[in-house]
């Protein structure tokens, strides 16, 4: 390895979710931000009691954080992509901005990109620390569908880096994975085989 890539930053992708259940949209992000912007390593950080969805029972962050790795581990596997459990084994709400300085703290020289849906993008003001966050990381953001990226009124005022990401058009969501794992539905085209195999053992997501 040269000395000139060696004392480069790593540029690490943060993506960072419920993941209730993951799918393949989500595969699909993770990987065009790897790809477009060429990182070293794609933390996907599982929320373990994501404090804006505090209204909704989730399913346990155990068995979130297994569909990730059989997702990262299965069909979308990359020896680029990590499984980052910190918020699930940290007591109280999970907030990015804690997990992000802890991590700084491990890898101060390394670069972060905060991956963010056009959803996400919207409500990123209403994030604890968010200013902080846009500081010191690049926003990569991917809309879905005919959908366009737009940032918040607030965000537009302050310095900030972001980034569109190309990616297919994909509808899908968790929110449709839940609804059809509870009609008995086929999962499988959204989730894939392994995490619908998941599923359907551990009976998530099901009233029966």
């Amino acid at each position: 390895m040269s000395s000139s890539h060696s004392n480069r930053a790593r540029q690490v992708g943060w993506f960072g979710g419920s993941f209730d259940p993951v799918h393949r949209a989500h595969l699909a992000l993770a990987r065009a931000a790897l790809e477009q912007l060429r990182l070293d390593e794609v933390r996907w950080v599982v929320a373990g009691q994501p404090w804006q969805k505090s209204g909704r029972r989730m399913a346990p962050a155990a068995d979130r954080a297994a569909m990730v790795r059989l997702m990262v581990d299965g069909e979308g596997g990359d020896a680029r992509f990590v499984l980052d459990d910190r918020e699930i084994t940290r007591a109280g709400p999970s907030y990015t901005l804690d997990s992000v300085r802890e991590y700084w703290r491990e890898r101060p020289d390394d670069a972060l990109w905060l991956i963010l849906g056009q959803d996400q993008l919207a409500g990123l003001t209403s994030w604890n620390g968010w200013e902080e966050l846009v500081e010191r990381m690049g926003l990569a953001v991917a809309a879905r569908a005919q959908d366009e990226v737009r940032a918040p009124a607030a965000l537009l005022e302050r310095p900030h880096r972001l980034v569109k990401l190309t990616m297919p058009a994909l509808q899908w969501s968790s929110t449709e994975v839940r609804q059809l794992a509870a009609e008995g539905a086929d999962v499988r085209p959204v989730v894939g085989d392994e995490v619908a195999g998941y599923i359907a053992r551990h009976r998530l997501y099901s009233e029966n």
